[in-house]
């Protein structure tokens, strides 16, 4: 399937143009660059991406029956679109909650999600992905990057994968696309669920505003779509993003 993909050759930044188009763009319009000078990660972070070596591109959503309380099934509709185009590759990837994408404990691929609001319901969404493809080597000081070449040990026309990217989250929107309040149950969810990194694994996490560590294990996403950590002696507690902070 063909898709409406606007390539650049270097540009600030993908999200950035999609916003500047984002009037005059079609639903799914999808904006990529072979570089960018100012590409942008979650809080401001930036992203490390060697030119013409990976997929840096953001997609402009314009579904207007989406309500503002369900928007995080933007980022499920996303990350399941990645995780399952990797297993298409023959790569076993997990959802690092809320939306990185995890092979083993080492980053493959990272989402940056903005919303736009009208009212109680999404009037638009813009979505920056960043995903290592053929890059062997990292020189920023991100702590456990890894690549789908790395993995596999083979080399990837970006145009191409691009293209096969886009159709596996495709056919998730518009799956999805008109998911309403009214809708009892959202099927992603358990998909989602099974995809999360360190699912129901005891491990470290620091939480943020006290900077105390706790042992816990991953049970879920509530409906507000925060993390559900359940400590070792039987303590639920529930956490917003940048709440808490995995220790790797």
């Amino acid at each position: 399937m063909a898709h409406n993909i606007k390539w650049f050759d270097t540009i600030d930044s993908t999200n950035s143009e999609a916003f500047r188009q984002f009037s005059q763009s079609e639903d799914f319009s999808v904006f990529a660059a072979e570089f960018q000078t100012n590409g942008r990660g979650q809080k401001g972070t930036s992203w490390e991406s060697e030119s013409n070596r990976n997929l840096t591109f953001s997609i402009l959503l314009k579904s207007n029956s989406i309500k503002a309380e369900n928007q995080f099934l933007i980022a499920q509709i996303v990350t399941i679109g990645i995780k399952r185009y990797l297993k298409n590759l023959g790569i076993d990837a997990k959802i690092k909650w809320p939306n990185d994408i995890y092979v083993g404990d080492k980053k493959i691929c990272g989402i940056l999600i903005e919303h736009f609001l009208s009212g109680d319901t999404l009037s638009g969404s813009i979505i920056g992905i960043g995903l290592n493809l053929n890059q062997r080597v990292f020189n920023s000081d991100a702590p456990n990057p890894i690549s789908v070449s790395l993995i596999t040990g083979k080399e990837y026309d970006t145009k191409e994968q691009l293209e096969s990217l886009a159709g596996f989250i495709h056919e998730i929107y518009f799956s999805y696309r008109n998911f309403s309040s009214g809708l009892s149950e959202n099927r992603l969810d358990s998909e989602y669920y099974d995809s999360l990194y360190r699912l129901e694994e005891f491990h470290k996490y620091e939480i943020t505003k006290d900077g105390r560590i706790i042992e816990a294990r991953i049970m879920g996403i509530d409906s507000n779509a925060c993390l559900v950590l359940e400590e070792e002696d039987g303590t639920k507690s529930r956490y917003h993003f940048k709440e808490v902070k995995y220790i790797l």
